[in-house]
């Protein structure tokens, strides 16, 4: 049986410019590496308009693939007043959901939503949503991938930001990782940043792996910035791994420029001794 892959965008920020070449070159992609799943986490637009919103969502539904979409804080109004009442109004016009749920034999995937009209670029979850996706990954079929994800970052970017990790960053990632989620996925911050609990957390006993990705995004709204990648993750999983790989956009063309591979279950990837 082929691998199981997950194929993640984040932060096209639609309305920005228009790129003919970027898009055709993610077509190629998707069909190159035939995802089960395209999961996209927030921020589709730049500035919540209704044409920046219909953009993006023409250019995610000719990839011809399964979407999960769940919006960001770019995703919304602006400004008062309509920032509080017609909150997610327009991501709604394409999207009906925003803690959207995916199952399939292989793979469940439970997206939660991040955004609060009161925080302008922080994010944060309930108890309420964090239960709901324990029940979620509870109802998986065995073996099947079970997946967290929403928009704001629980891992710390790599290069210098002032984009903070999602309110109760150890509460939340504790939560997800105790649901059972094998791999929690992000955006928000246009950085990667790749982990396994194990790398940050001493467990007692026999623990199930779980990975920690935040992508770069795939729109480059301030191209002269630095510290901000644009890219995608694959997500490439068996019943032993996941490989995580990290493609960047350079000079006209997608290129593969990292390989991760984490595990599964409570073996390690290769004992020593």
């Amino acid at each position: 049986m082929p691998p199981l892959r997950v194929l993640q965008v984040s932060d096209l920020h639609a309305g920005t410019r228009e790129e003919p070449e970027v898009e055709a070159d993610l077509g190629a992609l998707v069909g190159e590496t035939d995802p089960e799943l395209v999961l996209v986490t927030g921020d589709l637009t730049h500035r919540n308009g209704r044409a920046q919103h219909e953009r993006a969502a023409v250019l995610l539904r000719s990839l011809d693939r399964p979407l999960l979409v769940i919006p960001g804080n770019h995703d919304i109004p602006r400004w008062p007043p309509w920032r509080f009442t017609s909150t997610f109004d327009e991501f709604r016009r394409q999207w009906p959901e925003t803690e959207p749920v995916y199952r399939s034999e292989r793979l469940v995937v439970c997206g939660l939503n991040s955004v609060r009209p009161w925080k302008q670029q922080g994010g944060a979850l309930r108890g309420a949503q964090l239960e709901h996706v324990a029940r979620v990954l509870a109802d998986a079929p065995p073996g099947a991938l079970r997946v967290a994800a929403l928009h704001h970052h629980l891992l710390g970017a790599p290069w210098r930001s002032r984009k903070r990790t999602i309110a109760n960053r150890s509460t939340v990632l504790g939560r997800l990782v105790d649901a059972g989620a094998e791999l929690i996925v992000s955006g928000h911050v246009h950085q990667s940043a790749v982990g396994e609990r194990r790398e940050f957390e001493v467990p007692a006993g026999a623990v199930h792996g779980t990975t920690v990705a935040t992508a770069p995004g795939l729109g480059q709204p301030r191209p002269r910035r630095r510290g901000e990648a644009r890219g995608l993750h694959l997500f490439e999983a068996d019943e032993r791994s996941l490989r995580v790989l990290t493609y960047a956009w350079a000079e006209g063309s997608w290129a593969q420029i990292g390989d991760r591979r984490f595990p599964r279950g409570t073996a390690p990837l290769h004992s020593i001794g």
